[in-house]
């Protein structure tokens, strides 16, 4: 059992190791960076200092001033090319601007064409590499951000009002139209001098991106971008503008509008800041979703089987596994109906069906892809939806864990077996630190696959059926007395042994690993949705519900007699290796390891591992039988004693 033990732990690195690692390097931050996001602030700041040439604010003056003096001593700085002395001389009429309390558009385009001519001499990165996740961004700026600049991005948050200069209104769409997201970018990554607006740069790349795109939506309203994505939609030399994800992150809104009027300029913005992968050559992950299941029924058109079951897989795995967590948390039940649609996709294709039935699944799977990008557009959280999903999700992944570990427990202490109890502990209490260590790694350093997830989930489940299978056998052949007396005597004096205690801690931390596995990547999803007070009180309920079910079973356990105890305890594990042996099969069907074959008129059961297929059925009726016939045996092996 002890190379059970690290071969379990040897397949959670493995999976883990699948992954792709991101970044972890953070971005230098040469002096040129540095001078273009001043000038960025100098051309959007500028007419909160001066207005018709007098001064309207005098700390926003100095502030200019300031500033500008810097961009200078920055460019004096900087590598000596062909350039770099005209880009002191037109810093210098910058200054001479300043001081002169030029009007504001004219010192805006001396901002705005020193910092253009910048990135020509010194390049740096313009967009990002990957369309940015606006969930992430979400959950990122609910963590960083939101103290300072309110939920809502108003600069209102708790603690603005300590602040001097107070945090930005994100919400000032004047402001906003001068603002481009790499000059949003900048200032994340780089903070602003003199002001409570620190680095970011300890943030990967991308998730500063992420905070750009989610941030420079709030001065946008969702009536405007459903406007943009029908011009998007309609107007094929407006898509021809963005042609990539650089288009987007370069442009402001002012600059737009010149160029193509308003309130087109508004709509569009709107539109690609909430739906950048639109523009971008990286679709979304419902786009790729998308695109393999058109691949799918072209290849299965074509008479290639293989390619097409291969396609539905990369459909369910690539595209829309990813998105799981979230819309679970959004509607579980659309997550249901595209779980079973995509199982049905998949079945058809193994089953040879007629070209016109995988076709017509197909475009039921596109309604309900659509339905799912409504659903996942929205951006705010209902807090009562946030607290039940939490509560229902705590509750529904902990009761498994809860219930076998409590029985161990249990078993120990009726068996007078204290001397164990550290391993068991020791086993959920791993666990959980492994949970921890498996949130900052899915936040900050690698993106867990939807097949990795899978996998992980389905050896788990089936590890775990497997060991239960075993021990609700042993413990209802130890339920009759006089076995149970037989088993004092031979065991009871003897202390435990090292590779049994090693068993005990390795089941505690499978069990309540896998739940906290799944736990985790469902609240990472919720939590990027806002409302974190109600979701952390439906945990905490959660939570206080699980320990009074733990504590019941405990003090029934004392009370009962030691054969009952056994027989209870018994089936219980049963119970739940069947469960898990159902949830195991599910999870690797999903994964693309095992085929695909549905029952007609059987309801899908989630909480006790039923799934409508032939696979998954035969695995609990597999399991069932092999406990049956354990319990047979065991009730004819004690008849045989008596």
């Amino acid at each position: 059992m002890r190379s059970l033990f690290f071969l379990f732990f040897a397949a959670i690195g493995l999976t883990i190791g699948l992954v792709p690692v991101g970044s972890l390097a953070q971005d230098t931050t040469p002096s040129a960076q540095v001078a273009w996001r001043l000038l960025d602030y100098i051309a959007v700041d500028y007419p909160d200092a001066v207005q018709d040439g007098e001064i309207i604010s005098q700390s926003e003056y100095a502030e200019m001033q300031e500033f500008s003096a810097s961009v200078r001593d920055r460019l004096a700085d900087l590598p000596v090319t062909s350039a770099q002395q005209d880009f002191v001389q037109q810093a210098d009429e910058l200054i001479a601007a300043i001081d002169q309390k030029r009007p504001a558009a004219e010192v805006a385009d001396h901002a705005r064409g020193l910092a253009n001519n910048l990135l020509i001499a010194y390049p740096t990165a313009l967009a990002p590499a990957n369309v940015p996740s606006l969930s992430r961004g979400a959950a990122l700026y609910a963590e960083q951000c939101s103290s300072c600049h309110g939920v809502a991005g108003r600069g209102d948050g708790p603690l603005a009002n300590g602040l001097d200069p107070r945090p930005i209104d994100f919400t000032d769409a004047e402001r906003a139209r001068e603002r481009s997201l790499f000059g949003l970018y900048q200032v994340i990554s780089q903070g602003l001098d003199d002001t409570s607006m620190g680095s970011y740069a300890h943030l990967p790349a991308q998730d500063r991106w992420a905070l750009a795109f989610y941030v420079g939506q709030f001065a946008f309203d969702e009536t405007a971008a459903q406007q943009g994505n029908q011009l998007w939609n309609n107007d094929e030399q407006l898509r021809a503008r963005f042609a990539d994800i650089e288009a987007i992150t370069r442009s402001t809104p002012a600059a737009l509008a010149a160029a193509i009027g308003e309130p087109r300029a508004t709509q569009i913005t709107a539109f690609l800041r909430r739906h950048p992968g639109s523009v971008s050559q990286q679709p979304s992950d419902l786009d790729i979703a998308r695109t393999k299941l058109a691949q799918s029924v072209a290849s299965y058109e074509a008479g290639n089987r293989r390619a097409a079951q291969e396609l539905a897989i990369s459909a369910y795995l690539d595209g829309f596994e990813p998105l799981e967590p979230t819309l679970a948390a959004r509607d579980p039940a659309l997550l249901s109906q595209i779980e079973e649609a995509m199982g049905d996709f998949r079945t058809s294709l193994g089953t040879g069906a007629p070209i016109a039935d995988v076709q017509a699944k197909a475009s039921h799977l596109g309604a309900l892809f659509d339905a799912a990008d409504l659903a996942l557009a929205r951006q705010d959280a209902n807090p009562t939806s946030s607290f039940i999903g939490a509560f229902t999700i705590m509750l529904r992944e902990g009761l498994e864990a809860l219930l076998i570990v409590a029985a161990m427990i249990a078993f120990l202490n009726k068996t007078d077996r204290r001397d164990a109890l550290p391993y068991v502990h020791g086993g959920w209490i791993s666990a959980l630190a492994a949970g921890g260590f498996t949130w900052v790694a899915a936040t900050y350093i690698i993106s867990i696959s939807g097949a990795s997830r899978e996998l992980s989930e389905g050896l788990g489940s089936l590890l775990a059926a497997i060991v239960l299978i075993s021990v609700g056998i042993w413990m209802h052949g130890k339920a009759q007395s006089d076995a149970w007396q037989d088993y004092v005597k031979a065991k009871l004096s003897t202390a435990l042994s090292k590779g049994s205690a090693w068993f005990l801690f390795s089941l505690a931390f499978i069990v309540v690993y896998r739940e906290v596995f799944e736990t985790i990547l469902f609240y990472v999803a919720l939590w990027s949705q806002g409302a974190h007070m109600a979701m952390l009180s439906g945990a905490a309920s959660a939570i206080l519900i699980l320990a009074l079910i733990g504590w019941g079973l405990l003090s029934y356990s004392k009370r009962l007699p030691i054969s009952q105890f056994f027989t209870y305890s018994s089936l219980l594990i049963a119970a739940l290796a069947v469960v898990l042996a159902g949830k195991g099969f599910a999870a690797l069907q999903e994964a693309g390891w095992l085929t695909i074959h549905r029952v007609a008129y059987v309801p899908r059961l989630e909480a006790i591992g039923v799934y409508p297929t032939w696979e998954g059925l035969a695995a609990q009726i597999l399991t069932l039988t092999a406990i049956i016939v354990g319990f047979w045996l065991n009730h004819r092996t004690n008849l045989a004693r008596s």
